[in-house]
């Protein structure tokens, strides 16, 4: 069975499109500040290596089939420069799938509501398509992501991993009648 394709996903304030290879020469700017690496390690990307990473983002899922990739890059409902980007893996469960989020907001726009309204918006889609879990990995200092995640309706566990608290929700069944 085929894993779900990203969608343009709008919200009040910002535009989610699907991941592309020719996005990689705007976002080099994007994940340029050294500052977003704090929590997870890493140094920023060059534009080869963007577009090699998207090369096989776009693919859509990972070589052995075993996970779906889902990728979208934020900008400003008004147009302009991307400001970040919302990843969802998928993988397949007992009944339905579970996604593991990502958020990412380049520093000049943070503190503006942005990555909570975009993984919102991520999360609300991923509810359409039957995903029964959210899922993601936060550092336990990274009080950001951590008000994102609370605002999406995650909680934290008990479960670290690599140093990361795990959050998650479970998502109800939506009616189909």
């Amino acid at each position: 069975m085929p894993w779900p394709r990203a969608v343009r996903l709008k919200s009040d304030r910002l535009v989610l499109e699907p991941l592309m290879i020719g996005h990689a020469d705007e976002m080099v700017n994007v994940l340029a500040p050294r500052v977003l690496y704090r929590f997870t390690g890493g140094e920023p990307p060059s534009t080869e290596e963007l577009w090699e990473r998207y090369a096989r983002q776009v693919r859509g899922q990972s070589e052995d089939g075993t996970a779906g990739w889902l990728n979208w890059i934020t900008r400003r409902r008004d147009g302009g420069p991307p400001i970040g980007f919302v990843q969802a893996t998928l993988h397949r469960a007992v009944e339905g799938m579970t996604a593991d989020l990502a958020w990412l907001v380049t520093p000049s726009a943070q503190g503006h509501g942005f990555a909570t309204e975009a993984a919102q918006q991520v999360a609300m889609w991923l509810h359409s398509i039957h995903v029964q879990e959210l899922n993601a990995l936060i550092h336990p200092e990274h009080e950001a992501s951590a008000r994102v995640a609370r605002r999406v309706g995650m909680r934290s566990t008990t479960v670290s991993h690599d140093g990361e608290v795990l959050w998650r929700k479970r998502l109800v069944a939506m009616d189909t009648r």
